[in-house]
C-alpha cells in the first residue's frame, strides 16, 4: 500500500471550479463512450454475425491513436488546449448523433458504423494529449496527485457502470443508447466550453520532424520520466491477465457469464475505491519506492490470480491488482506531468499515449499467444514473474527514480483558474 500522509493543507479539490467542470465533463464523456462501445459491438455483431468485425472496431480506433499521436501532441503545445478538447468532443458528439439518427431511421450498415467510429477515433486522438495536458493548470502542483486520482475515478466508475447501463438501454434498441450517449457528450462539451483555462500563449513553431519528435527527445533526456513511462510499458505488456478472463472463468473456475462479469468488474472496483482514498491523501515521501512496490504488488496479484482455483480468491486477486495499478498509475502520471514543462506537456502526453495504447493492444496479443502455446495458467504465471523481474531491473537501472521522495522536484508554473 502507498506510503502517504494527510495533506499539509485542507485545500479541497472542489474549491477549484475549473477542475469541477473538467471532472464532470470527464464523467459525462466517459459514461457516454462506455455506453457507445457496448452498443456498437452488439449492433455490428447482430448485423454481420462475424467475430472478425468486432476486431475491426478496435482496429479503427487503434490506428488513428498511434498515427496521429505526435501531430496531436504538437497541436496541444501550440494552440489553446481547451479549444482542442472542445472541438474533439463536438466532433464526437456529431458522429454519435448521426449514428443515432441513422439507426433510428433504420438506415445504418456495418461500413457506416465503422466509418463513424473511425471519425470518433480520430477526434479522440487529437483530444487526448490536450486533455491530459490541461489538468496540471487546473489545480496547484501540491494537490495534482489527488486531482489525478479523482479524475481517474470518473473513468473507473464509467467502466463499471457504463456497460451495464448501455446494456439495459439496448433493450429499447441501439438508437436509444446512441441518443443517450450523444446527450452525455453534449453535456461534456457544454461544460468544457464554460471552463476558463488561461495559458501563456506559446511561441508558434512549424510542424517539423524536430518539433514532432521533441517529446521523444525530452523523455530520453529525463531519466525519471523515461523510467516511469518504460516501466508502465513493460508492466502492461507482461501483466495482461485480464485478456484471458474468459478462459479462467470457463475452464479453470468453472463459472458462467455471471462469474465472468464479476471477474471483469473486480479490477475496476479495486481501482475505483483506491482512487477515492488517493483523492483524500497526498503522497509526501518515498513516492519512487511506493511506485515500485505497487507495480511489484501488481505482479504478485497476477501470480495469485493465475494459481487460484476458486472464484472468491480470483476476485480478491483482481481487486488487489486494480488497487495496486491505480496507485502506480497516479504516481506515474503525476511524475510525468510535474517533471514536464508546460510547453512540452502535449508532446510528452502524446508519446505516453502511444506507449499506453500499444502496450495495451500488444499485451492482450502477447497473453493470447502465450496462452495458446503453454496454457492460460502458465502464461499468466510467466507474466506475473516477468513483471517482478522488470521491477527489479528498473530499480537498478533508474536509481534516482527509486530514491525519489516527492512527486514535485521543482515548481512547474501553472494557473488555478475559475469559471
Amino acid at each position: 500500500m502507498p506510503t502517504s500522509t494527510q495533506p499539509p493543507t485542507t485545500e479541497s479539490l472542489f474549491q477549484h471550479r475549473a477542475f469541477v467542470a473538467f471532472w464532470f465533463a470527464r464523467i459525462a464523456s466517459s459514461f457516454g463512450f462506455q455506453m457507445l462501445s457496448v452498443a456498437v459491438g452488439w449492433q455490428i455483431y447482430s448485423i454481420t454475425g462475424r467475430a472478425f468485425d468486432l476486431g475491426l472496431i478496435g482496429l479503427v480506433q487503434f490506428i488513428p491513436s498511434v498515427l496521429l499521436a505526435l501531430p496531436a501532441g504538437h497541436l496541444a503545445d501550440q494552440f489553446d488546449r481547451r479549444r482542442i478538447v472542445l472541438a474533439g468532443q463536438i466532433v464526437e458528439w456529431v458522429a454519435i448523433a448521426v449514428l443515432a439518427a441513422l439507426t433510428l431511421m433504420h438506415g445504418i450498415h456495418e461500413v457506416g458504423i465503422l466509418a463513424l467510429v473511425l471519425v470518433i477515433g480520430i477526434a479522440k486522438a487529437f483530444e487526448f494529449p490536450a486533455l491530459q495536458s490541461m489538468l496540471p493548470a487546473l489545480v496547484p502542483p501540491a494537490i495534482l496527485s489527488r486531482a489525478m486520482a479523482i479524475n481517474s475515478s470518473a473513468g473507473q466508475a464509467a467502466m463499471i457502470m457504463g456497460p451495464a447501463l448501455g446494456g439495459l438501454l439496448y433493450v429499447a434498441g441501439p438508437g436509444v443508447v446512441y441518443s443517450v450517449s450523444a446527450v452525455l457528450y453534449l453535456v461534456a462539451a457544454t461544460l468544457m466550453s464554460r471552463l476558463r483555462y488561461e495559458r501563456t500563449p506559446p511561441r508558434r513553431e512549424p510542424a517539423t520532424l524536430k518539433t514532432l519528435f521533441a517529446g521523444v527527445h525530452f523523455i530520453r533526456a529525463r531519466k525519471d520520466v523515461l523510467g516511469v513511462i518504460s516501466l508502465d510499458l513493460f508492466a502492461v505488456l507482461l501483466g495482461g491477465a485480464t485478456a484471458l478472463l474468459p478462459i479462467f472463468a470457463k475452464d479453470i473456475l468453472h463459472t458462467g457469464p455471471w462469474g465472468l462479469g464479476l471477474l471483469r468488474a473486480s479490477p475496476a472496483v479495486g481501482a475505483l475505491l483506491m482512487s477515492f482514498w488517493l483523492a483524500r491523501h497526498t503522497m509526501q515521501r518515498r513516492v519512487g519506492a511506493t511506485m515500485f512496490a505497487c507495480v511489484a504488488g501488481f505482479g504478485v496479484a497476477t501470480l495469485v490470480f493465475a494459481l487460484s482455483t476458486t472464484l472468491w480468491l480470483s476476485m480478491a486477486a483482481l481487486f488487489a491488482l486494480g488497487a495496486f495499478d491505480m496507485v502506480s498509475m497516479v504516481i506515474r502520471g503525476a511524475l510525468v506531468q510535474l517533471d514536464t514543462p508546460d510547453d512540452m506537456r502535449g508532446r510528452v502526453s502524446a508519446v505516453n499515449a502511444i506507449f499506453i495504447n500499444t502496450s495495451n493492444q500488444l499485451g492482450e496479443f502477447e497473453s493470447g499467444m502465450l496462452a495458446a502455446w503453454m496454457g492460460a495458467v502458465h502464461a499468466t504465471v510467466l507474466g506475473g514473474v516477468g513483471t517482478l523481474v522488470v521491477v527489479g531491473l528498473w530499480m537498478v537501472m533508474f536509481p534516482s527514480l527509486r530514491r525519489r521522495q516527492r512527486l514535485q522536484n521543482e515548481v512547474v508554473e501553472g494557473a488555478t483558474d475559475t469559471l
